[in-house]
C-alpha cells in the first residue's frame, strides 16, 4: 500500500506509517516487528526520513522572507526587493576644549587635531569605558595665543581603514569591509588612479538609481553574512566604472551601538600637531581640560531582523514614493529619520474644518520628547525627492495625552509583610505596564481591564482594586499676548454633573484680575456641548466656587474638544520652563486612545496607589461592619493643585514664580487591633515661593510638554 500523507513531523508517527507499509506487505506477514531487528531497522529508517523532512522543511522557510530566521537569509531576500537593514549607529556627542599655545616653541599659527580618537570616557560607564573618534582632521587657527576646538562633534568608535586595489582581470573581485559594527553613514570611501597617486576623488553613497548619470562618483553598498558590508562601484550606465589599478580606501568607524548613550564625562586622548617649515611638531602642553556640551547619544544597534521583516515589504510597496499615509510612516522611520520610536501621519482632509493638499506628520524620536527645529528641516528636506507635487507635509510637535489612575488596592493582611510593600510591588507593575511597547506608540489604547488585572496580580495578597481613570493635556499658554486657544483630547468627556466643573484646571492669572483662576465648564440640555466660565476658590479642596466670567469659550464633550476665546494670561503652571495650564477630565470609556498625533502616557508620576486592608478576606472583620467603601469615581474637588504660577518679565525672556497660597491635605489611617480602620483628613493652608529659572514667553519652543507652535505676536490662535 501507499505511504500515507503525513500531517506532522513526529518521529513516532513516520515508524508506525512505515511499520504499517511493512505488515500489509505479504512477504513480512509472520513477522514480529516489536520484538526483531526490523524494530532498530524501522528506527533507522524513521529517524533518516524524520531529519530529512526537518532539512527540507527549514530549508523552505528560510525562502521566504516571512518566515526565514537567519540573519543572512532575512538580508539577502530584503536585498532582492532593494532594502538594505539599518546599520548599527554609533553615539554622538560634542565636546569643547583649548590649547594655549603661548608658550609653544616654535610658535604655531595654526593647530591641527588628527583624525582617529580624539576623547575617552572619563569614567568607567555600565561597567565600560568608549574611545571616541573623528572622521577627519581638524585645524582651527592660534588666536592671541590660544587654539579653540569648539562644539567638536565626535563618535563613538575607533577609525579604521580597509585599502582594496581593483584588478580588471579578478572577474570575481569583491570589496567587503570585514569588520562587525560599522556604521555606514560615517563611511568614507575615497578612488585614486594607483597606489602611489597623490590625487584622490571622494565617492558618495547613492542608496537608488534617480538622478545617477555615466560619470556620477557615487558607489554602493549591501549587507551580506555576518553583518558585514560589501562596497560596489558603477558600470558606467548607473556611476562610473573603476578602472584597472585603481585605489579604493575605505575610512569608517567600529562602535558600540547604543552602549555609549549617556557619557557625559570626558578626557583627551588625541593627537595634535602643527607643522612649521615643513616640520610637522606635536603638541602636548597647555592643553585644557575637555567641557561636554552634548551628551552621547543617537547610538543604535542593527536593525533586528523582525524589524527588516515589517519595513522590507512596506518599502517595495511603497515603491519610494510618499502617497499614502502607510508610505510615509514607512520611509521616515526606515530611509529618513531612523531614530524614529513611533510615528502618526493623517490627511488634512481628517481635521475638521479639513486642510486640504496637507499632510501631518507627528514623531516621537528614540531620545526626547521633541524633535528640534534644524531636525524637522532636515526630514521636511529629504521629504521633497518622495513626496507627490502638491502635497504639503506639516511636521507637529509631540501632542501628549496623559493618563492619571486613582486606586484603591485591597489586599489581604495575613499574605502581606506591610501595605507599603503591596503598594511600591502595584506600583512597579504599573509602570512597567506604561513604559511598554503597548502604550509607547501612536494608536496606543489603554486597556482598563488589563490594567485592573495586573494590579491585582501584582501580588497574592491583592484581594480587588476599585481604580478610576482621569485624562490629561498641558496647554502651554503665550503670556502677556491675547491669544485664543484650542485643545484635544480625542476622547468623549464624562458629564458627571450638569451643573457644571466636570473639568478640573490647574490656577493661572489673567490681565485685570489679581487673583489665581480656574477654568470650568457648564453643559448644554443637549449634552453635546457647552460653555466654559473662569471662577476661583479660597482653596484647592473647597467647593465654594465665585464664578469671575461666563462665557469664556466653548467645549465639546462628544469630540474631547475645549476652545478658550482670547485672552491675555500672565502666568501659569511652570513645568520645563513653559507656562502651562492643566486640563483634565474623566473619559466616558475607561479604554482611552490616542488619536491621530496624541501620544498616549500613563502618568505613574500623578498616579495614586492607596492600599486598603481588606478586613473581610484577612478575617479581622467577617461581617463587614466596619468594610471600607472606595467611590469609583474622581474625587469632588473643583480644580487641581497647581503649586507654583510662573510669570513672565515686560522683556518676555526671563521667568520668575510668584507667592501664593494653596491648601495642603494630610491624610492619617490607623487600623487597631480589632481591625477597625479610622481615617483622618485635615487640610492646612501653606504659602509657597520660590525663583524659577529662565524660560521663554513664545509657545514655539521645543521643550514644552504639550507640543503646537506659536509666537508671541497679538491675537494669535494656538491650536493643541
Amino acid at each position: 500500500m501507499p505511504l500515507v500523507n503525513f500531517s506532522n513531523l513526529d518521529f513516532n508517527q513516520i515508524k508506525t506509517t512505515l511499520r504499517d507499509y511493512l505488515q500489509s506487505n505479504s512477504s513480512f506477514t509472520d513477522y514480529d516487528f516489536e520484538g526483531s531487528n526490523l524494530s532498530t531497522i524501522l528506527d533507522v529508517l524513521a529517524y533518516n526520513t524524520y531529519i530529512t523532512s526537518y532539512n527540507a522543511n527549514m530549508v523552505a522557510n528560510e525562502a521566504f522572507i516571512d518566515s526565514a530566521t537567519l540573519r543572512e537569509n532575512v538580508v539577502a531576500l530584503a536585498r532582492n526587493i532593494g532594502y538594505v537593514p539599518r546599520p548599527r549607529k554609533a553615539s554622538r556627542a560634542t565636546i569643547s576644549f583649548f590649547v594655549d599655545a603661548s608658550d609653544i616653541t616654535p610658535p604655531p599659527v595654526s593647530i591641527t587635531l588628527k583624525k582617529g580618537p580624539v576623547a575617552a570616557s572619563a569614567a568607567a560607564f555600565g561597567n565600560s569605558s568608549f574611545v571616541f573618534s573623528i572622521l577627519d582632521d581638524v585645524t582651527v587657527p592660534v588666536l592671541d595665543g590660544v587654539a579653540t576646538f569648539d562644539d567638536l562633534p565626535i563618535f563613538e568608535g575607533t577609525l579604521l581603514t580597509t585599502e582594496f586595489t581593483y584588478s580588471a582581470r579578478n572577474p570575481n573581485q569583491r570589496f567587503i569591509l570585514n569588520n562587525i559594527g560599522i556604521d555606514t553613514d560615517l563611511l568614507s570611501v575615497t578612488v585614486k588612479a594607483n597606489e602611489q597617486s597623490t590625487q584622490s576623488v571622494k565617492y558618495s553613497l547613492q542608496d537608488s538609481l534617480f538622478s545617477v548619470k555615466s560619470d556620477s562618483k557615487v558607489y554602493y553598498i549591501q549587507e551580506i553574512e555576518d553583518e558585514r558590508y560589501e562596497i560596489f562601484f558603477g558600470d558606467d550606465v548607473f556611476g562610473q566604472a573603476l578602472e584597472e589599478g585603481n585605489f579604493i580606501t575605505a575610512n569608517y568607524i567600529v562602535s558600540g551601538g547604543d552602549s555609549a548613550n549617556g557619557v557625559n564625562n570626558f578626557a583627551f586622548s588625541g593627537k595634535l600637531t602643527y607643522t612649521r617649515n615643513s616640520v610637522e611638531y606635536t603638541v602636548t602642553d597647555g592643553i585644557s581640560f575637555v567641557s561636554t556640551g552634548l551628551n552621547a547619544s543617537g547610538g543604535e544597534s542593527i536593525e533586528a531582523i523582525s524589524s527588516v521583516k515589517k519595513y522590507a515589504p512596506r518599502i517595495y510597496s511603497s515603491q519610494n514614493r510618499a502617497l499614502t499615509a502607510d508610505d510615509y510612516e514607512t520611509l521616515i522611520p526606515s530611509k529618513i529619520y531612523p531614530e524614529t520610536e513611533s510615528i502618526s501621519v493623517f490627511g488634512g482632509e481628517d481635521l475638521i474644518p479639513p486642510q486640504y493638499g496637507k499632510v501631518f506628520i507627528s514623531i516621537k524620536p528614540r531620545f526626547g520628547d521633541f524633535l528640534p527645529n534644524l531636525v524637522k528641516q532636515n526630514i521636511r528636506n529629504r521629504l521633497k525627492k518622495y513626496a507627490v507635487a502638491g502635497i504639503v507635509p506639516e511636521i507637529l510637535d509631540l501632542k501628549y495625552l496623559y493618563l492619571e489612575v486613582d486606586s484603591k488596592v485591597y489586599y489581604n493582611s495575613n499574605l502581606a509583610p506591610s501595605s507599603a510593600y503591596v503598594s511600591s510591588t502595584v506600583q512597579d507593575n504599573a509602570n512597567k505596564y506604561s513604559e511598554s511597547s503597548e502604550l509607547n506608540k501612536y494608536g496606543a489604547r489603554f486597556k482598563y481591564s488589563k490594567f485592573l488585572k495586573i494590579i491585582d496580580d501584582s501580588h497574592e495578597s491583592v484581594t480587588s482594586n476599585i481604580t478610576n481613570v482621569q485624562m490629561r493635556r498641558d496647554l502651554r499658554v503665550v503670556t502677556n499676548t491675547f491669544a485664543e486657544y484650542q485643545i484635544g483630547f480625542g476622547n468623549e468627556f464624562h458629564i458627571k454633573r450638569m451643573s457644571g466643573y466636570n473639568i478640573k484646571s490647574t490656577a493661572f492669572r489673567i490681565a485685570g484680575n489679581p487673583n489665581s483662576v480656574y477654568l470650568g465648564d457648564l453643559p448644554n440640555t443637549n449634552r453635546i456641548d457647552g460653555s466654559l466660565f473662569f471662577f476661583t476658590v479660597p482653596s484647592v479642596n473647597s467647593n465654594s466656587a465665585t464664578i469671575l466670567r461666563r462665557n469664556v469659550g466653548t467645549i465639546n464633550y462628544k469630540k474631547g474638544i475645549i476652545t478658550i476665546n482670547p485672552v491675555n494670561i500672565l502666568a501659569g503652571k511652570i513645568k520645563d520652563g513653559q507656562p502651562i495650564i492643566e486640563i483634565s477630565a474623566s473619559p466616558v470609556s475607561n479604554d482611552v486612545v490616542g488619536l491621530q498625533d496624541l501620544y498616549l502616557q500613563l502618568d505613574i508620576s500623578n498616579s495614586t496607589f492607596d492600599t486598603v486592608v481588606d478586613s473581610i478576606s484577612s478575617g479581622l472583620d467577617p461581617s463587614a461592619s466596619t468594610y471600607i467603601s472606595s467611590s469609583s469615581y474622581a474625587n469632588g474637588a473643583l480644580v487641581r493643585e497647581t503649586g507654583d504660577l510662573g510669570t513672565v518679565n515686560t522683556d518676555g525672556l526671563s521667568t520668575n514664580v510668584t507667592n501664593r497660597t494653596i491648601a495642603t491635605t494630610t491624610t492619617t489611617t490607623a487600623t487597631s487591633a480589632t481591625g477597625t480602620t479610622t481615617t483622618t483628613t485635615t487640610t492646612t493652608p501653606s504659602s509657597t515661593g520660590s525663583t524659577g529659572g529662565g524660560g521663554s514667553a513664545s509657545g514655539g519652543g521645543q521643550s514644552g510638554s504639550s507640543g503646537g507652535s506659536g509666537s508671541s505676536g497679538g491675537g494669535s490662535s494656538y491650536s493643541y
